[in-house]
């Protein structure tokens, strides 16, 4: 039967070209060159999100961060310039926000996650102005190492919301730069810095809690747990933490503030919560090793929106993506599906300036370095990793679809 005028059809339909639909689509085309691969993507521009935190930090350029998306889309795949408005599985449809609707053999959900500027009252209109920022979007990363620069002593606040968000240790990461940039300008006696996290543990692997509490504890930076931000006062510069004790009793505490880092809570965006692919949760509920949907086995999702339970960062994304290609390879082949993902994922802690610490680690909370460093020592070498060889890796290499890799192997 032939499909209605108004739909359009290709074999593979990605949504979202951000680290895991790009490079997924580009390996599926380096594989198979005249795959017929659709990806949807409404933004022009493509950024490298693991350098925001070095922006931040006064570190890096934004420039540096950010490619033109035509630049980094593979260049056999179709480029549907639009968003996607509601998700149609039964039919292996999507409806797109100009009206259009697409139809695919497999789909491929990989649009990143929302950050809910709402979730926390008052938020979305203090941020950008009053010294309060946030380095998880690219229009107020710069903002954040203005506050910086202008802090002249008192108190510093860095917030964490509940799990998950992308790349965990981020919000610990700029409260690191802050105090070590605090300590060189001399302003330490008279500036207080807090961290605070509406979680129990400072990092989600036990095994990294003592050496980054050592880390806090050097930088004397406070840490404070089952902290949960729930309000901002931008004009008065006053921050309200919802606090839970051991005993599961709830109060309010009111914090002033001079410089307020704001890590925002964050969930799947609307279009995948409201449709038939999420979990309760509202993530796409996927195998954890195949990552092929649990009920629609034409469906694959990875990375942010994913319900993979690792750490949402551009490196499990990097491990991800050749499982998923290869997956995807074999279900349109007819084959079964052989390739698994461990949960590997890494986040390269900045301690300071000038020094990392790399967390690297796969299910289960199992720590797996690929080198041969300690994983709980700061490193110089991983500083220069992270800010001069992850980059162009990332744009120029993992992107293209290209899967060779150093193995990561866990500690006796």
């Amino acid at each position: 039967m032939a499909k209605p005028e108004t739909t359009q059809h290709h074999t593979v339909v990605v949504i979202g070209a951000g680290a895991a639909g790009t490079s997924v689509a580009a390996s599926l085309l380096r594989q198979r060159p005249g795959l017929d691969v659709a990806i949807v993507e409404p933004s022009d521009v493509h950024y490298y999100q693991p350098a925001f935190t070095l922006v931040g930090g006064g570190a890096y350029s934004l420039a540096k961060t950010a490619r033109p998306q035509a630049e980094t889309l593979p260049d056999n795949a179709r480029w549907v310039r639009a968003a996607v408005t509601e998700l149609q599985p039964d039919t292996n449809t999507l409806l797109l926000s100009d009206g259009r609707k697409l139809a695919y053999d497999i789909l491929v959900v990989t649009p990143g996650l929302k950050l809910n500027w709402d979730g926390v009252e008052g938020l979305r209109d203090a941020i950008g102005r009053n010294g309060v920022c946030s380095n998880y979007d690219p229009a107020m990363a710069e903002y954040t190492w203005q506050c910086l620069k202008a802090f002249q002593g008192g108190k510093a606040l860095f917030t964490q919301p509940p799990a998950p968000i992308k790349c965990a240790g981020a919000p610990q990461k700029i409260a690191y730069l802050a105090a070590d940039y605090v300590r060189k300008k001399g302003l330490s006696g008279s500036s207080e810095l807090k961290f605070y996290a509406a979680g129990g543990a400072l990092f989600s692997v036990p095994d990294f809690v003592p050496p980054l509490t050592q880390v806090a504890k050097r930088h004397n930076v406070g840490l404070l747990m089952n902290h949960n931000l729930v309000a901002v006062d931008g004009k008065n510069k006053v921050a309200t933490f919802r606090f839970t004790n051991s005993a599961g009793e709830v109060s309010e505490v009111k914090e002033n503030f001079d410089f307020l880092h704001v890590t925002p809570p964050q969930c799947a965006p609307d279009f995948i919560r409201n449709s038939a692919l999420a979990n309760a949760e509202g993530w796409v509920e996927v195998d954890q090793h195949s990552m092929q949907h649990v009920r629609y086995d034409n469906v694959f999702s990875l990375g942010d929106a994913s319900s993979l339970p690792t750490s949402k960062t551009a490196a499990a994304v990097r491990k991800q993506s050749p499982v998923a290609a290869a997956n995807i390879l074999a279900r349109l082949s007819g084959r079964g599906l052989d390739a698994s993902y461990d949960g590997y994922t890494s986040c390269p802690v900045v301690t300071g300036y000038g020094t990392v610490m790399l967390a690297e680690f796969i299910y289960g909370g199992k720590v797996t370095p690929t080198l041969p460093l300690s994983p709980f020592k700061e490193s110089r070498f991983y500083w220069h990793v992270k800010k001069r060889v992850l980059p162009p890796f990332y744009f120029d290499y993992m992107l293209k679809g290209k899967e060779g890799d150093i193995a990561h192997k866990a500690i006796d």
